[in-house]
């Protein structure tokens, strides 16, 4: 709709998780790099954050970094009881039919953590929303991969994701074992007021257009709107080229970003 006006080759905001849009702020550096040291370490990292701050556009972007040598297994549905998990993460392993006892489904998966590792492949789990696991004993289990391991390395790394209250869970004194396990970890924030200013100017050039589309003003009212959660940020940008569109004005000012903040207040309200 508004793309060519801007001169957008697609469009900047949207809301699926596209690492090519990833803006790397200092946190979000970090909170990857971390990721890829703890993967080729074959270990288990724990990465939290506020919803919509961009924990699963990272976990992208660490598959994309990821090179032949590792075969990524993404689990987005993590309310599974402990067997169901086994299943689910033997099928992603290749396992044709897996058993329905445990015993025996555990040693299933280890033939083929053993079988990747014959070929040079490290299998990594990532597990989205994980806040989300109803039952501590699937909690164990995970624990329990890095048991899969030979005498200098683990045959497996886990990546843990999910909102602040997964860090609180894990506090308990029951998870203590899984604590002990994780090997990194990181407490991904919000972005700053320039950081998102240049978060907004990162997805503009991206997506075919140019920077200083958003006012000074408008960059700091979007600011004060999201609290530098990317998720709110695309949300008020969308709308702001939206608005700049019907009014074919080419930059947005203070003028339009409060007309797009009196319509999220009132979409608030309904």
């Amino acid at each position: 709709m508004y793309e060519s006006f801007f001169g957008l080759s697609e469009r900047p905001f949207s809301k699926t998780p596209d690492p090519r849009f990833l803006y790397l702020s200092r946190g979000h550096r970090e909170a990857l790099a971390r990721m890829q040291y703890a993967v080729e370490e074959c270990d288990l990292v724990l990465l939290t954050g506020e919803i919509g701050c961009g924990k699963t556009t990272l976990s992208r972007a660490l598959m994309d970094a990821l090179d032949q040598r590792y075969k990524v297994v993404c689990l987005i549905n993590p309310r599974l009881t402990p067997v169901e998990f086994l299943n689910s993460l033997a099928r992603h392993l290749g396992v044709a039919e897996p058993d329905r006892f445990k015993v025996n489904l555990l040693e299933q998966i280890g033939t083929a953590l053993y079988a990747y590792y014959e070929q040079g492949v490290t299998p990594v789990v990532v597990i989205d929303e994980a806040q989300l696991i109803p039952h501590r004993e699937t909690f164990d289990e995970i624990r329990l991969l890095t048991n899969f391991q030979l005498d200098d390395r683990n045959l497996i790394s886990v990546v843990l994701m999910g909102q602040p209250e997964l860090r609180q869970r894990l506090r308990h004194r029951v998870y203590e074992p899984l604590r002990q396990r994780i090997g990194m970890q990181y407490d991904l924030q919000p972005l700053d007021r320039d950081e998102t200013e240049a978060y907004l100017n990162h997805r503009m050039v991206t997506a075919g257009g140019a920077p200083g589309v958003f006012s000074a003003p408008a960059v700091t009212a979007i600011y004060a709107y999201s609290a530098g959660t990317p998720r709110l940020i695309n949300h008020a940008a969308s709308l702001a080229l939206l608005e700049c569109f019907g009014r074919g004005e080419g930059v947005v000012s203070r003028q339009v970003i409060d007309v797009v903040m009196l319509e999220l207040q009132n979409n608030s309200l309904a």
